[in-house]
Order: C-alpha cells, then structure tokens, then sequence
C-alpha cells in the first residue's frame, strides 16, 4: 500500500491541487494529512473542503487549525501568524470549522506497516517542534513507536533511534529511504503550502508499506497565483514573500 502523507497545507489551494495531482499520477492508495490545513494562505474553506473527502478519519490537528476554531490562544504566534489567524476566523465557514473543531490530535495506521500520525510531536502531538536531537530522544523515549510521521516546523528531515543512538539526517527529495526493523523513525514531510527549508516546492513523502520506504517529493507550483490571492485579501506582506523564498 502506498500512503501520501501531507502536513502543512495552510490554506494554499494551488500547492494543494499540484500535490494532488502527483499523489493520483504516483497512483497512491490513501492520503494523511499531519494537520494546519489552514492558516498564513488564502483559502481555507477550499482546501479542507478539497481534503476532507480524501483523508476520511485519516487526519488530525495542526496549531492553526485549533486556533482558527478558538480551542488555542493565539498569543504565542507571531504577530504575522495573529493577524493571518484572525483573518482565517472571519473567512471559515461554518462546516469547515465543525470539521476542524472535531480533529482529533493523532492517528494511527494498523494496518500493513503501523505508523503514528501527528503535527507536531509524539509527545507533544499539537505544539511541539522536534529540531533538534535531543527533543527527538525525549520523544522516542516517551512513546513506544517504530515509525512516526510529524509536520509542523515546515523542514523535511529524518531522526533515526538505533540502540546505539539518535541521529539527525536530511531528508533529500527523490532519494528513497529504506526503513530498517530494528531502528525507529520520527520523519518530518515538509510542509505543502509553506516550505520553510530555503526550497519554495511544496513538499509531501510518499510510503510504500510494502517496500518499507519512504520518499520525500518536491514539487513546483504557481506561486505567483497563491500570492495575488493573499495580497488581495490584505494578508501580511511578509507572509506574501517568504512564499517565493520557502523561509
């Protein structure tokens, strides 16, 4: 089975639909997506109007999406990611926000290969950052798991726990990484519609159950597009341009 993990979508409806259309190309059997399905971008009611019916249960909660639906305080954001918050309270409409209010923090795949699902960390599923070593040694020892997806700081990358110890490697795009039995993996997929790895292509990783491997994908898409859209609907200007940069 071929799963389509997505993260960060952010309200950036043509990354989204680029994404897509290479997950049906790649001939994907499901999609997860690691949550923030909103926030920074423009439409927020298009893309999770555009998931929902291709994640079924197989999705959980970003930050944003819990504080665009009021269930977290908004004041440890940046003030960019405030204003862009507030501005996604007013545009969501109401079935969209049902539906975020309702997701869950992880979810878990028991079939096939079983993995973890969750936005930011295992132990911390909505708000933690996993950036470094030693967060990713707190966590493979707080939570028994072989193999956990995360999204949430936006940078692909791969932290292995043997018995020997916890490293951090790159997650280049197009390289398949073979998952090894005896060690543990915590993979971030990148973000979709906000890179923030200094590489402005969405990204998404792609697991093959069968082969035991996962693959990080890049791809172009037109940004220009997405940036009209927020520049026409007041969003910061910050937020406009560090699209172009992936920052």
């Amino acid at each position: 089975m071929r799963f389509a993990i997505l993260s960060d979508i952010h309200a950036n409806l043509e990354a989204l639909e680029t994404v897509l259309a290479d997950v049906r190309q790649r001939e994907c059997d499901r999609i997860v997506c690691l949550g923030d399905f909103v926030g920074y971008g423009p439409n927020p009611n298009e893309c999770v109007e555009r998931l929902v019916p291709l994640v079924a249960e197989r999705s959980v909660a970003g930050n944003h999406d819990r504080a665009a639906v009021g269930q977290l305080e908004i004041t440890s954001f940046n003030v960019y990611a405030q204003e862009a918050i507030l501005w996604t309270q007013r545009a969501l409409g109401p079935t969209v926000a049902r539906y975020l209010s309702a997701l869950p923090a992880e979810w878990s795949n028991t079939t096939s290969l079983a993995f973890l699902a969750v936005h930011g960390s295992p132990r911390d599923p909505i708000e933690e950052y996993v950036l470094d070593i030693r967060t990713a040694r707190e966590n493979f020892r707080h939570r028994a798991f072989s193999l956990c997806f995360i999204g949430h700081s936006h940078v692909p990358g791969l932290f292995v726990s043997t018995e020997e110890a916890v490293e951090a490697y790159p997650f280049p795009p197009a390289e398949e990484v073979r998952l090894h039995p005896a060690s543990r993996y915590l993979i971030n997929v990148g973000s979709v519609g906000q890179p923030r790895d200094g590489d402005p292509r969405a990204a998404y990783a792609v697991l093959d159950t069968d082969a035991a491997a996962v693959t990080l994908i890049r791809l172009e898409y037109p940004i220009e597009q997405t940036q009209e859209k927020m520049r026409r609907e007041g969003l910061p200007a910050t937020l406009v341009d560090r699209l172009s940069v992936g920052r």
